[in-house]
Formats: structure tokens, C-alpha cells, sequence
């Protein structure tokens, strides 16, 4: 439903952005079918928070930011005094407060959660600066070493920038599995060596193997469905690393001896900082631009509805971008 509202008008620390790029995520369909935890979200929230545009107006206290400035923000941010804040990881902050909103003409964002846009960048890429960064995260929080065997389930835009930044922290051989090959062209392009489609008469740990020579040292977590945890621990080699970046809602199950007599490291990736989003920024203005291929339609406000609707339901789109202004 499109509904006109009243433009935000910036507060303390604030700036408001006209949005001119804004990605559909699968967070975003998640937030409107009930599921929880993690997506109780009170009646009237507009959702997106993958966005990039233009300063338009500045609260009385900025002082980094000016109107005209290129921008593209972090869809959250925290109390800006304690540590996790002074960190750049707003989203360890007990004070903690979610922004969004991006599926509109203007959003208020926070100064301290915001970066400058280099001059290389379109808008489409500042949007893409929030998925890139939850790739980057997580492939981060592995420590890829240098020659290291990567496993990535799910080829959604998670599991494909958590290839690319695989693939660029010096990752050996990357194969990713899913479900199909809808993004087999994709994961290819973003760096993967191989890509398996699971379910296909092989156990997926079988299939793994064969095809690295060896179980992987690093599982990266992307799908976010009940069971992939185990499957990735299954998976892994014995000291090896899993991280989950999925965000799984529903109750989920392993059985912890595996992991114990493997004795893996199983960590959680908590999406990103503003570190993490400066440095996506940096390597696409260094010429990587591959993730533009992630993006496979661009829509009007007016569109939203019914694309969006569309979305649930497989298909071969990647990342949606809405243009507000079109």
C-alpha cells in the first residue's frame, strides 16, 4: 500500500536523506508475514533499509555533513557515548534503534551512522553498500587465511557478497551450494569457483568433498533456514570454522557432539559497522564492481506493491532496487 505521510524532519545528531536508491531484502518480506522473533514490528512501519541519496536537510548540531552531500547510512544506530558506539557498532549498543524506513522519498538517518559516497559510486551502489557489508562481516569474522577452502550455503545476495569478500580477504577455492541454479551465473561472477545444487541424489558433506578434494575449512551460513546450521556443521572440516550469517527466525536444531568431536568453531554474525560499510565503499570505488550484477530490476514507489508480492514466490531476481523519484 502507497500512503502519503509527512515529510521527517531531522533531530538531534540527524540528517535527512532523499532517497534515490533503496534495495528490497528478504528482510523486508520476512517483516510482513508474521514471523518472529525478530520481526515484531509495530503497524505502520514502513519498511527498507538498504539506501543511498541525497543530504536535503541537517539537524542544528551536524557538523560533518552538509545538504547536497552524497550519502548512504547505516539503517541504525545506538546512544553514540559507549563503546560499542565510539567502535562504529551501533548494533551492540543497549541504547540501540533501528531507523529504515527507505521505501519512501526522504528518511532521517543518524550523522554518526552515515558515510560520504565517493565520487565513483552511483546511488544503485551506495544501496548496495548495506548487503555487502553483512557479507563482509561474516567473511571477516571467519579469518580467512590465504589458500583457505570456503563453503557457502545459499546464493541469495547474502551468500553472494559473502563469496565476494571471501574471494578478496585471499580464500583458496569457494564453492557455494543452493538450492538451484538460478544464481549459478552469479556466484560464479562474484568470485565462487564451483557451485553445487543441493538435494540432487548426493548428501551435500559427499558432494562437498568431491569437489573440493577435502571437507572445507570455512562454512559461511547464508541461508538462514532451519537445518543449515547443522549442515554446515556436518560439512566442515575437523577444526575447522562455521559462521552463521542466515538469520534464521524459527526454533533450529544440531547435535552439539558433532562439533565437539570436530572441534569447530561455531560463531553468529551480528550484521556490520560503520567500519565495515566505509570499507565496501573504498573496494567498490577501487574499480570491484561486480555486485552490480546483483541488481536485476529497478521499480517505481508505485510498483512496490505488487513486485513486492511477486518476491515471494522463487524467482530469478537478485536485488529489487527502488528509485523513489521514477
Amino acid at each position: 500500500m502507497i500512503e502519503t505521510r509527512p515529510d521527517p524532519a531531522p533531530g538531534l545528531g540527524e540528517v535527512v536523506m532523499k532517497v534515490h536508491s533503496c534495495g528490497i531484502c528478504g528482510t523486508d518480506l520476512h517483516m510482513t508475514e508474521g514471523h518472529s522473533p525478530g520481526f515484531d514490528y509495530p503497524a505502520g512501519t514502513i519498511p527498507g533499509h538498504e539506501y543511498a541519496g541525497e543530504v536535503v536537510a541537517v539537524g542544528a548540531d551536524v557538523q560533518g555533513l552538509q545538504i547536497g552531500d552524497r550519502i548512504s547510512a547505516l539503517p541504525f544506530t545506538g546512544c553514540g557515548h559507549c563503546l560499542a558506539c565510539k567502535r562504529g557498532s551501533p548494533s551492540h549498543c543497549a541504547g540501540f534503534r533501528g531507523l529504515g524506513s527507505g521505501f519512501s522519498e526522504y528518511v532521517a538517518v543518524s550523522e554518526r551512522t552515515s558515510i560520504k559516497l565517493p565520487d565513483s559510486l552511483t546511488y544503485d551502489d551506495g544501496a548496495l553498500l548495506e548487503p555487502m557489508a553483512v557479507g563482509l562481516h561474516g567473511a571477516a569474522m571467519a579469518g580467512i587465511t590465504p589458500g583457505a577452502t570456503v563453503l557457502v550455503l545459499g546464493a541469495g545476495p547474502i551468500g553472494l557478497a559473502a563469496t565476494f569478500f571471501a574471494r578478496k580477504l585471499g580464500a583458496g577455492r569457494i564453492v557455494v551450494a543452493a538450492n538451484s541454479t538460478r544464481r549459478q551465473a552469479l556466484a560464479l561472477q562474484m568470485g565462487a569457483d564451483s557451485f553445487i545444487v543441493k538435494g540432487q541424489g548426493q548428501a551435500l558433506d559427499a558432494a562437498v568433498i568431491e569437489t573440493f578434494g577435502a571437507a572445507p575449512d570455512i562454512v559461511l551460513e547464508c541461508a538462514g533456514q532451519p537445518g543449515c546450521i547443522s549442515e554446515a556443521i556436518q560439512t566442515v572440516n575437523r577444526g575447522g570454522t562455521v559462521v552463521v550469517l542466515g538469520f534464521c527466525t524459527t526454533a533450529d536444531s544440531f547435535v552439539p557432539a558433532t562439533a565437539v568431536w570436530k572441534e569447530i568453531t561455531l560463531r553468529f554474525s551480528n550484521t556490520y559497522t560503520v567500519g565495515d560499510f566505509q570499507h565496501v565503499a573504498q573496494v567498490l570505488a577501487r574499480g570491484a564492481l561486480e555486485p552490480r550484477a546483483m541488481i536485476t530490476q529497478h521499480v517505481s514507489l508505485d510498483q512496490v506493491p505488487s513486485v513486492f508480492e511477486a518476491l515471494r514466490a522463487p524467482s530469478g531476481q537478485c536485488k529489487v532496487m527502488i528509485h523513489p523519484w521514477a
